[in-house]
């Protein structure tokens, strides 16, 4: 059987880009969906400026089953995402900081996927021609 070549630098990063995006979409959901679902929906929320829909009830108040289905999950993906950015900055040797930064920008909405864009750009850039030409698809013609 024949061996197949993995290069580990790009599996690590193309497993940053993967775990960005699903952090930064859970952490979205916490944001603008569970959290506001748990704490500001509901007559038994912690602040209740709204009722709940008739009948939704359930999905609404300090027992919101949507915190289960969203920041539980962003918990374990942002754990596996920090392990990721932390292998990524050791096969990039990256500093201390940038590693801190990429860290931390999966914490705050948004911020996530700007930093990923900005990392890829900077790291493409980094790359030698011949590299980036392999990777590219050939033209259709």
């Amino acid at each position: 059987m024949g061996e197949v070549a993995v290069d580990k630098r790009r599996v690590s990063f193309a497993l940053y880009r993967v775990l960005a995006y699903i952090t930064g979409v859970f952490l979205l959901g916490l944001t603008f969906v569970a959290m506001p679902a748990k704490y500001l929906v509901g007559e038994s929320s912690m602040f209740a400026l709204a009722p709940a829909p008739e009948g939704l009830e359930h999905w609404f108040g300090p027992e919101s089953p949507l915190m289960l289905f969203i920041a539980m999950p962003h918990g374990y993906v942002y754990m596996a995402y920090v392990l990721v950015v932390l292998w990524v900055s050791l096969d990039r040797r990256w500093g201390a900081g940038r590693t801190l930064g990429v860290v931390l920008a999966g914490t705050v909405p948004v911020l996530g996927f700007v930093v990923e864009h900005r990392v890829v750009k900077s790291e493409r850039a980094k790359e030698p021609a011949a590299t980036r030409a392999a990777q590219e698809p050939a033209p259709a013609g």
